[in-house]
């Protein structure tokens, strides 16, 4: 596993990252000067989403990381041909499948985790009965937990990702994470948190935060409305407050998508421009979590 992130600045011992939904999507090989702007904008880490895996090669993302210094994380996109708990069992390997070579990459490049809602579809919202849910959850955890362990054996962890109720059936709180993580039962597997879908589903985002604690194995920040953090109504200093209080050194990225993006625009409903450019959105999101982690 490469190290791209030794020499990087650091805020309050939390690398500062960006997302690359933010900046091009899909993400490819095309796309790594990406890191430059990144780099010159003052973040840390690049959060490198392999939404289509003939598009995206560890050789080109490890070349930008050794010419930037900036370290990479991975993330996935998990589409209805990639939902690990799938009534079909073809389309389960399917996931399996990706969910396993966006480990593959993530041990390439030295991401310590692949994260994300990897446990079902994104946009996949039913109403089933308490049985058939216990099914869904029962095959989310025997796909994940041979997940699990390919990545175990390449030093990868998994960061399961809680969506909120438009956005997924099976994950939406921190209980219901930990509830999955424990199921699964591996070491390796823990909750990457976004307070976005947090400011819908926990009634107190920071003592979600503290429920989970050493479970946080990443952390991604959003406004209320998808826009830039710190211009909504998050609470920031609960969430921040709750961050130092289970002593997280995890990346804090930034993630918002761009509307311009017909597929990714109608799985997270995102309808209008949430800020001016999207410029703008990385440059004041950054100084936000700057002013924030000190």
């Amino acid at each position: 596993m490469l190290d791209h992130a030794a020499a990087n600045r650091q805020w309050g011992g939390n690398q500062l990252g960006i997302s690359s939904f933010i900046l091009a999507s899909p993400f490819s090989d095309q796309d790594v000067d990406q890191f430059d702007y990144a780099l010159k904008l003052g973040y840390d880490l690049f959060e490198v989403c392999i939404e289509d895996t003939n598009l995206v090669s560890s050789q080109a993302l490890n070349s930008a990381a050794e010419r930037t210094g900036l370290a990479i994380s991975i993330c996935g996109a998990f589409g209805p041909e990639r939902d690990v708990s799938h009534e079909d069992f073809a389309n389960r390997r399917e996931g399996i499948g990706y969910l396993k070579h966006c480990v593959d990459v993530a041990a390439e490049v030295g991401s310590p985790h692949v994260a994300g809602p990897m446990y079902s579809a994104t946009g996949k919202a039913r109403l089933l009965s308490p049985a058939e849910r216990a099914e869904q959850r029962a095959q989310a955890v025997d796909s994940l937990r041979e997940a699990a362990d390919y990545a175990g054996e390449r030093g990868v962890r998994l960061a399961i990702e809680p969506l909120n109720r438009f956005e997924t059936d099976l994950v939406n709180t921190v209980e219901q994470g930990l509830e999955l993580c424990s199921l699964i039962d591996r070491e390796n597997v823990g909750l990457m948190l976004d307070t976005f879908h947090m400011n819908i589903e926990e009634k107190a985002p920071g003592a979600a935060i503290r429920l989970a604690g050493d479970k946080v194995f990443h952390f991604q920040v959003s406004e209320n409305d998808r826009g830039t953090p710190g211009s909504g109504n998050v609470a920031w200093a609960d969430v921040f407050s709750a961050l130092r209080d289970i002593n997280y050194r995890g990346a804090i990225v930034v993630e918002s998508f761009l509307p311009t993006v017909a597929e990714i625009a109608r799985a997270v409903s995102l309808w209008r421009p949430v800020a001016g450019s999207m410029d703008e959105l990385a440059r004041e999101g950054l100084a936000f979590i700057q002013a924030s982690v000190r």
